[in-house]
């Protein structure tokens, strides 16, 4: 389907470009967005009559963003999820968690905004991207652990799987005598049925 834009979006083209896409995401991502229209002639005319209100109007929209996003830029959300000790999530985060992250922390963010490619399945520190505007992007990190003081550890650059992992091949090293005499066992166990036969003599 060939649609005309009525603003930039990533990887397609400008605002008043004519271009073809998928009917798919032009029915349901461009057209009810308000992000395109459909390329026939009305429209055409409908959008060079307009194409002036139409740049000014996503000229405000990007300076809102561009305002937004300074109190947006950098932060850090931290959610508590249960998780295995090897660290997999017992089901996931995904863009609705995250939303509703941010809005508790005061910060005005839509669903559709928040760009992540899958949902985060694991424990760990990750950064996510915020689309504000088609021109205003910022990055927030998403620290999702099992305990506020496992979030601490990961905010100051922890990989607590890591150090998890470490502690357990540690104990393991330490349970393991590199003195002790190969067959030592055996010996032991083949005592104690001499010991009860001389117990069966008496």
């Amino acid at each position: 389907m060939e649609v005309i834009l009525l603003e930039r979006v990533e990887k397609l083209g400008a605002i008043g470009d004519v271009v073809t896409v998928k009917n798919g995401f032009a029915r349901n991502f461009l057209l009810p967005r308000n992000k395109a229209l459909r390329a026939n002639e009305a429209n055409r005319k409908l959008f060079e009559a307009n194409k002036a209100k139409i740049v000014a109007d996503n000229e405000v929209k990007r300076t809102e963003a561009e305002a937004a996003s300074k109190g947006i830029d950098g932060v850090s959300v931290t959610l508590i999820r249960q998780a295995s000790n090897t660290g997999q999530l017992y089901g996931s985060v995904a863009v609705r968690d995250i939303v509703e992250a941010l809005v508790a922390d005061g910060k005005k963010v839509g669903k559709q905004q928040i760009v992540l490619d899958k949902p985060i399945k694991a424990i760990g520190l990750y950064e996510v991207k915020v689309s504000l505007h088609a021109d205003v992007s910022v990055t927030i990190k998403v620290n999702v652990a099992r305990s506020p003081e496992e979030a601490d550890l990961q905010s100051q650059g922890v990989d607590v799987m890591a150090s998890m992992f470490e502690k357990d091949v540690a104990g393991f090293t330490e349970d393991f005598d590199p003195n002790a005499e190969p067959g030592t066992i055996a010996e032991e166990g083949t005592e104690a049925p001499a010991a009860a036969e001389g117990s069966d003599d008496a």
